[in-house]
C-alpha cells in the first residue's frame, strides 16, 4: 500500500513492542533511502498501532493482508483503523489516529 504497511510477527512476551517498531522503522528507512527507491527522504509518521491476535486467526489475519490492497479499494486508511477500534469496543480520540496518505512525501 502506499500509505501504510501491514506486518504479522510473533514475538517473545518479554519483547518490548516499542523497541520493535522503532527498530523496524530505522532499518527499513535506512534501506530504502540508500537503495534511492524514492526521489525524496523517506520517513515514517511517529505512530503506529498495533493488534495482538491468536494463533488460531493467525491465517486469516494472512489472508487479509495478502488482500489488503483490495480491500483498501473501498476503505481507507484512518476508516480501517476506526471500524477495528469499534468493533473491538475500543474508545479513542480521533486526533491520535494515523492519517491517511496516498503518495510521495507528506502525503503530496
Amino acid at each position: 500500500m502506499p500509505d501504510h504497511v501491514h506486518i504479522l510477527v510473533r514475538m517473545h512476551p518479554s519483547q518490548s513492542l516499542s523497541a520493535l517498531m522503532k527498530e523496524i522503522k530505522q532499518k527499513s528507512s535506512r534501506w530504502i533511502n540508500e537503495n534511492e527507491f524514492l526521489s525524496y527522504h523517506f520517513s515514517w509518521q511517529d505512530g503506529y498501532s498495533a493488534f495482538s491476535v491468536s494463533t488460531s486467526n493467525k491465517n486469516s489475519v494472512i489472508s487479509y493482508i495478502e488482500s489488503q490492497q483490495q480491500h483498501h479499494n473501498t476503505q481507507g486508511l484512518r476508516d480501517e483503523l476506526k471500524a477495528m477500534l469499534t468493533r473491538a469496543g475500543i474508545d479513542f480520540d480521533e486526533r491520535y489516529l494515523l492519517d491517511d496518505c496516498t503518495n510521495g512525501e507528506n502525503g503530496q
